[in-house]
């Protein structure tokens, strides 16, 4: 999949940050099990709770040992987001090519719908 910003394509084995947003609430002394991943927590206006993870992964094999990880804690996964440079930092919403919104549209609306 090809980045636009800056015409690189991403590989299995290249580093990259991620945002993963899971329902449900996740302590952040779950980081170091979660490859150093930051941890945070917010509610839904209906008070579901929604934990959102970012962090540089060394590839996508370490991707997929949070992703097994968090499935294995039965926190349904709501997205999987590829950040570019520009929005790692910030809110900013990462190319729609490069973010991978995964199950069903939830009750907000679609799942990503809540990081423009």
């Amino acid at each position: 999949m090809a980045s636009k910003d800056n015409g690189e394509h991403l590989k299995l084995w290249t580093p990259a940050t991620y945002r993963i947003k899971v329902a449900g609430h996740l302590d952040e002394s779950w980081s170091d099990c979660l490859g150093g991943m930051r941890i945070t927590m917010r509610r839904r206006t209906d008070q579901a709770a929604v934990t959102t993870l970012v962090g540089r992964m060394r590839d996508q094999a370490e991707l997929m040992g949070v992703i097994n990880s968090l499935y294995e804690l039965h926190l349904p996964i709501l997205s999987v987001e590829k950040l570019t440079e520009k929005n790692v930092g910030g809110e900013e919403r990462a190319d729609p090519d490069n973010s991978s919104p995964l199950g069903p549209e939830g009750e907000d609306g679609p799942i990503g719908a809540d990081m423009k």
